[in-house]
């Protein structure tokens, strides 16, 4: 079990040219503590030479054409919209699913559940499923917004839309999903699970409600799972941001749960990131750091779920 730190890389100038008060305001924006005009009020209160107010705005919020690593009509992928039954959530439920082509009843592989952040599957949390499905992986990636109609196709909007759900039902829909993922057809049984911000919460609860099902977790930047920590048997392989403090707030004491209840678990601090660095849609994007936790996300799952 052990806690490691990286070093230093340099960032985008894109990063580098924003104060560090922006990123932390966006981060309570995007966490419903402050509401949109309080944050560009904050915003306006910056000297950011050449630099204009709708610029760092813009900087900050997310421009899903640019989260697109792996294109919907890879030929090396099948992707498509799959409703099931979700008896544990909102009694049902629907998410996107990616299969390698070469993937079938006779020729299985494992999978991966992905877990969105807190405002509904966005087209970054998609592309995430086609990476995984790329390197061999069955993913799915679930939309907690589909009680509602699904992501609305903004993150404002579908941050307010997740806010009015019941948490509980949000968990059982995932939960139906992994259920569904180690019960496919094209599956080897073996489920891993990934998520982001929200979806890292997720994916700690999982690993703790589900230790039967969930063989493995990677949760960037999630808080703890609340409660049945001493039934996680995966595990697990946690990626921090350095400059996010509110999750951070909650590492020392999750840590101590899991060294007291013996989990397996790496934790990875990546220096001078903010929540959201894996999000390429956004200035908080640092690449270097992003690609080497997907990197080890990716090696994690081959040595955990392939084994």
């Amino acid at each position: 079990m052990t806690l490691l730190t990286e070093k230093s890389t340099t960032k985008p100038l894109s990063t580098d040219s924003i104060p560090q008060e922006a990123f932390d305001w966006y981060d309570e924006y995007a966490h419903g503590d402050i509401d949109r005009r309080t944050f560009l009020s904050r915003l306006g209160t910056l000297s950011v030479t050449g630099l204009t107010l709708s610029v760092v705005a813009g900087a900050l919020t997310p421009n899903y054409a640019l989260a697109e690593q792996v294109s919907f009509n890879d030929p090396d992928i099948v992707a498509s919209y799959v409703e099931y039954d979700s008896p544990n959530g909102h009694g049902r439920a629907r998410g996107y699913l990616v299969v390698p082509k070469n993937v079938n009843a006779d020729n299985k592989a494992a999978a991966v559940l992905v877990a969105h952040e807190n405002r509904g599957l966005n087209p970054y949390i998609e592309d995430v499923a086609r990476r995984l499905a790329k390197v061999g992986f069955i993913a799915f990636a679930p939309d907690a917004l589909f009680p509602l109609g699904g992501y609305p196709g903004n993150d404002d909007e579908g941050r307010a839309m997740q806010k009015t759900l019941d948490g509980n039902k949000i968990e059982g829909d995932f939960m139906d999903a992994a259920s569904l993922l180690k019960n496919h057809s094209f599956s080897t049984g073996k489920v891993g699970m990934v998520g982001f911000c929200y979806g890292g919460y997720l994916t700690n609860t999982l690993a703790a409600a589900m230790p039967d099902t969930i063989h493995a977790g990677a949760p960037f930047y999630g808080t703890p799972a609340k409660s049945q920590i001493d039934k996680i048997k995966s595990p697990l392989q946690l990626h921090f941001a350095e400059l996010d403090k509110r999750v951070n707030d909650t590492w020392p004491d999750y840590e101590k749960a899991l060294k007291a209840n013996n989990v397996d678990y790496t934790a990875y601090i990546y220096p001078k990131t903010n929540h959201g660095f894996h999000n390429d849609s956004t200035a908080r994007y640092d690449e270097k750091n992003a690609e080497l936790a997907w990197n080890r996300t990716v090696e994690f799952f081959q040595q955990t779920l392939n084994s």
